[in-house]
């Protein structure tokens, strides 16, 4: 018994010499970490057979711990369970290498790389994320971001969010036009929390833009009259109302109301002296724009209402309808024959009609109608009219065409549209036509 007692004694005293030759090594291996700020970190340094060496955490020429006792005075490193070093509220700062190393004649060490993942920020330019620049000029938008990794930037517009605009930390607009005001969004996000939507508003300066809803406003005595206009300006504009280059204030009869960028002027109990020229003006610091509204008792312009096709070969039923508050006076129709081939069109002669005005009926609608007879079959027609009320005579009315039957309208009647113009220089060239006439007959 005592000797395998000596045995046993032999061989533990060979096996603690072999630990003493194999002196300290590492039980942990380096590692590489990644980490997102806010953070703990524990960084992992196990050794076996220290004995009386000593075990340093460093980070660079920093030393953080020597044995047990913390040398750093950051309150958020420490020790864990031996030598385990725990970071705890990781910050940017802390992003690097660390190396355990044990404090002997071989400086064996251990390296862990820690990478701190930061969530993306962003620093707008302007600062107060308003942008003002004037139409044709240009604006700048900026975005400047920073995290790790390197943050992404993208542009849109808010109310087209499907439209990438561009990429980077400036969005550049030229040309700059008042469509391109509104509101826009930098997108910032390199996949470290959530992304970061910074908004823009830009502000495109122009000089006021006016639009009418009619030039010409048909009315009666006692009753009412509207004008509206539209107004576009930024910065906003200052809009006055004249008649015949005398401003108007408000009275009993006269109105004026603002909605938006609608601009109505409305006259109650029209009387004699309210017809006339009225202009909207608009002004703002960048310059001044007008436009003109007639208001007038005239009658309106003709609307043709019969069929483009006669129901017989020589005559043709027309119809038209004219609004007016006073009885019609008189109205006078203009027709022609079109020679029509395949190159050209050869207009005839204008044959001058005068229409007995129609009985009144009380309605602001006075519809007419007038046969014309002796015409050609299976021919091209142009018809034109003008109607007078005690106001006089209104704006001669747009060509209209019509077919007689006969020919190859009659195989095609079912294809055929009312045919009509509308340019101003066809109007100006038959208003001319019909005061010649006037002048002449």
């Amino acid at each position: 018994m005592a000797s395998w007692l000596f045995i046993a004694a032999i061989f533990a005293a060979a096996n603690a010499q072999s630990n003493r030759n194999d002196g300290p090594r590492f039980l942990s291996r380096g590692h590489s970490f990644r980490t997102v700020v806010g953070d703990t970190l524990l960084l992992p340094c196990q050794v076996q057979n220290l004995g009386s060496l000593v075990l340093l955490w460093r980070r660079g020429p920093a030393v953080l711990t020597a044995a047990s006792l913390m040398v750093t005075r950051d309150e958020r490193f420490r020790l864990v369970d031996g030598y385990n070093l725990q970071i705890t509220d990781v910050g940017p700062q802390d992003a690097g290498d660390y190396v355990c190393q044990i404090s002997d004649r071989v400086a064996r060490d251990q390296v862990h790389t820690v990478e701190v993942l930061v969530p993306p920020s962003v620093r707008p330019s302007p600062e107060s994320r308003h942008a003002a620049a004037r139409r044709g000029g240009a604006a700048v938008l900026e975005c400047r971001a920073s995290g790790n990794p390197v943050p992404t930037v993208t542009w849109h517009k808010l109310n087209d969010t499907s439209t990438r605009l561009g990429e980077g930390p400036q969005l550049q607009l030229s040309r700059l036009e008042r469509q391109h005001s509104g509101r826009y969004a930098c997108t910032v996000d390199n996949g470290v929390g959530p992304a970061i939507v910074t908004e823009f508003q830009l502000q495109v300066l122009f000089p006021p833009e006016i639009t009418v809803e009619r030039s010409w406003v048909h009315t009666g005595e006692g009753f009412r009259a509207e004008l509206l206009c539209t107004v576009l300006a930024d910065p906003p504009s200052e809009v006055l109302w004249y008649q015949n280059s005398f401003p108007l204030s408000a009275s009993e009869r006269v109105t004026m109301s603002v909605r938006g960028n609608n601009h109505t002027l409305l006259i109650a109990n029209v009387q004699p002296e309210d017809f006339g020229n009225y202009t909207c003006v608009a002004d703002n610091s960048l310059g001044r724009a007008r436009q003109h509204v007639e208001v007038s008792g005239r009658p309106g312009p003709a609307r043709f209402t019969s069929p483009p096709l006669a129901r017989a070969p020589t005559s043709y039923t027309l119809a038209f309808a004219v609004d007016s508050y006073p009885p019609l006076d008189e109205l006078r129709l203009l027709y022609r024959q079109l020679a029509i081939n395949e190159s050209f069109q050869q207009p005839g002669r204008w044959h001058d009609v005068v229409i007995p005005a129609p009985e009144p009926t009380g309605s602001l609608t006075h519809r007419v109608s007038h046969e014309l007879k002796g015409l050609e079959p299976g021919a091209v027609y142009e018809a034109i009219v003008q109607a007078k009320n005690r106001y006089g005579w209104n704006e001669v009315s747009d060509i209209f065409q019509f077919h007689t039957l006969g020919g190859a309208h009659s195989v095609h009647a079912n294809e055929l549209s009312p045919m009509f113009s509308s340019a101003s220089q066809i109007r100006l060239t038959f208003s001319l036509l019909v005061c010649s006439l006037y002048a002449f007959g």
